[in-house]
């Protein structure tokens, strides 16, 4: 067992029909195995899932516990800024709130954040230390 690992990461959200239509519009397909009080939605080599707030803090053994958001970061690497550019108009063309636009950041690369309906953070970002794979995946380098 490899344990440096995440293989699902689930977002609790206050609606999930509207939760659904806004991932739709931002192009993301559900997966098949989703079921109407959850959304499965395949990445590479991991899967995001939607769930009702109350549902999960009920799964996790917490029900009535108020669940937050915004103390995560979800983040998406590009090869070019103009992809960075291009993924941020689209996330707010969904409708996403803009919480900062993408610009060159102190560390060298370039970055901005939107949230979704439900305060989920995403950033956007080209990181020039980092290249990408064909596919979009990031493997960390090793250091020099």
């Amino acid at each position: 067992m490899t344990p440096q690992r995440i293989t699902l990461i689930t977002l609790g959200v206050a609606d999930l029909a509207a939760a659904r239509a806004f991932y739709a519009r931002l192009g993301w397909q559900e997966h098949g195995e989703s079921q109407p009080g959850i959304a499965f939605f395949q990445l590479h080599g991991q899967a995001l899932a939607l769930f009702g707030r109350d549902a999960l803090a009920a799964d996790q053994g917490r029900p009535g516990t108020p669940l937050g958001a915004g103390a995560v970061t979800l983040a998406q690497n590009f090869a070019t800024e103009a992809e960075v550019d291009a993924a941020y108009t689209a996330a707010l063309a969904a409708g996403g709130t803009a919480l900062k636009a993408p610009e060159k950041v102190f560390w060298g690369g370039y970055s901005g954040y939107w949230a979704d309906a439900d305060g989920h953070v995403w950033e956007v970002a080209m990181n020039p230390f980092w290249p990408l794979a064909p596919d979009g995946s990031l493997t960390l380098p090793e250091p020099q």
